[in-house]
């Protein structure tokens, strides 16, 4: 589990920001269950999704997040493992991968949430994407309401849970300037068929 906990160079839960923020959502929960929850909703209902809000800059380290207040759903991603990690709590990484037009034709991208580990459940996801109309995520363990199903061939939930983003997730928002060029650019990966 160590490197569900680790601090690194995108999930920097050591910043100051993040252990400030991570003990203040832990005030009044004893529970594990109960500071996760109240981590998830944070940053689900307190950080703007970047793209919905067209709120740049472009943010990738979780520090970057929560000091502006805005992510895409990678970042978000970022900042909940962070946050969870700062109160002890195993956090990784998941993606699904989605068509971008609603018509299912594709072009793909990924579309990044997190795994946490629950001594009472094992490992669950969660998606701290942010709700807007027609799109509902729930933190409620060992169930999963996730913002999107998968709904056509091609799209699917990548089965791993990494400790780490995955490079080609930080290289497309490292590289972007605007939250357009994001989404002119949406990191994706090829799967098996």
């Amino acid at each position: 589990m160590d490197i569900y906990l680790a601090n690194s160079q995108y999930i920097d839960w050591q910043h100051p920001l993040i252990l400030e923020k991570a003990k203040s959502l832990s005030i009044g929960h004893i529970p594990k269950i109960e500071i996760a929850q109240s981590c998830f909703e944070f940053v689900r209902d307190e950080i703007k999704h970047s793209w919905d809000f067209k709120l740049n800059p472009v943010t990738v380290k979780a520090s970057d997040v929560l000091k502006h207040g805005t992510g895409f759903c990678y970042a978000k991603s970022h900042l909940l493992a962070a946050l969870l990690r700062a109160n002890e709590i195993p956090a990784g990484l998941c993606y699904q991968r989605l068509t971008i037009e609603d018509d299912g034709d594709g072009p793909f991208c990924l579309h990044g949430l997190n795994a946490i580990y629950l001594d009472e459940f094992g490992w669950c996801r969660v998606d701290p994407r942010g709700n807007k109309e027609g799109v509902q995520a729930e933190f409620c363990p060992p169930a999963e309401k996730l913002a999107f199903e998968i709904r056509v061939e091609g799209e699917c939930n990548l089965p791993e849970i990494w400790a780490e983003p995955l490079p080609v997730v930080t290289d497309a928002l490292e590289r972007s300037k605007t939250v357009e060029e994001v989404a002119e650019n949406l990191p994706d990966v090829l799967i098996a068929a």
